[in-house]
């Protein structure tokens, strides 16, 4: 039985949870034809949504694009040369399984410290080395979180996992699959507006608005993505509207905490369509917090029979 793509990072706000709602929301002609000519995923991050359409859509291109160098380098390693990242990742694998609890955590932190160097330039750059570090501290870090600091260093500490999969063999083929007819760049979102036409199906899933002052999960980047990233995000769906392209946004809900914050609404409104999608909590340091909340989903299309 032939394995489907899933992401191979475990990522802060991935939509898999909300796939099932997405798919109800799609633009009627791709779901008739199982056909999309043209897929934008700008801030690709883990990819959910990208490898579910993968599986259940014929994809002829994609273009896959994050700011974040180190999301890009591992998708584009992966894609060239997942060979070599499974002879790298099986030999973490065995060496971190057979080390007993706090041999782990110290090796944990050498393979973080590593993997900084790298990031920092302070070592020759190797993308094989570097894709597979990436995979391992994101399998056993904690809360699976990808966090760096002001210097754009990985800072995320130890997570006390079991038994975790850091080689996920299977999965990683079957992602390397569903890359060969991309291409993956590091950019800023508004450089698909050089890439798409009529035909095209973009996603926009950007760092998300924090619905409090201690909500925000943007350090994926060492620069945030604050309001005015926001409207300018906007005025790109403006122009991609324009040329013709179906366009998808999701984005945190600030009615989940203040049911004045129309920001997102004053923003899309009336031109676009918000429609409101229930969603769960996953990381919060506070346990009782965690539960049902609402994300937006932003579409310039209507949906038809």
């Amino acid at each position: 039985m032939k394995c489907e793509a899933k992401p191979f990072l475990k990522w802060a706000g991935g939509k898999g949870q909300l796939i099932s709602q997405i798919k109800d929301l799609l633009p009627s002609e791709f779901v008739k034809t199982r056909h999309i000519e043209k897929y934008f995923e700008p801030f690709v991050g883990g990819g959910a949504v990208f490898f579910w359409l993968s599986n259940e859509y014929k994809i002829r291109k994609a273009f896959l694009y994050d700011i974040n160098l180190e999301v890009i380098t591992a998708y584009q390693t992966i894609r060239d040369n997942v060979s070599a990242v499974l002879r790298e990742l099986n030999k973490l694998e065995n060496v971190y399984l057979d080390l007993p609890r706090l041999k782990r955590e110290r090796f944990y932190y050498e393979r973080r410290e590593e993997y900084n160097d790298f990031i920092a330039g302070s070592v020759k750059n190797h993308v094989v080395r570097r894709t597979a570090l990436m995979i391992m501290l994101n399998k056993t870090c904690f809360n699976g979180l990808f966090r760096v600091n002001s210097n754009g260093l990985f800072n995320v500490p130890f997570g006390r996992y079991e038994n975790p999969t850091i080689c996920d063999e299977q999965n990683l083929l079957a992602v390397h699959g569903k890359l060969q007819n991309a291409e993956i760049e590091c950019r800023d979102f508004e450089y698909c507006v050089n890439k798409v036409d009529s035909k095209s199906l973009v996603y926009f899933d950007p760092p998300y608005r924090p619905i409090s002052p201690t909500a925000s999960f943007t350090s994926y980047i060492k620069n945030g993505f604050a309001d005015p990233e926001q409207i300018r995000l906007k005025k790109v769906c403006d122009k991609l509207s324009i040329m013709g392209a179906k366009v998808i946004l999701s984005n945190s809900d600030p009615q989940n905490v203040n049911p004045d914050d129309k920001f997102f609404d004053n923003l899309f409104k009336p031109k676009y369509r918000i429609d409101r999608l229930k969603a769960t909590r996953m990381i919060n340091c506070n346990a009782e917090r965690r539960g049902t909340i609402k994300e937006i989903l932003v579409r310039n299309y209507a949906l038809k029979d």
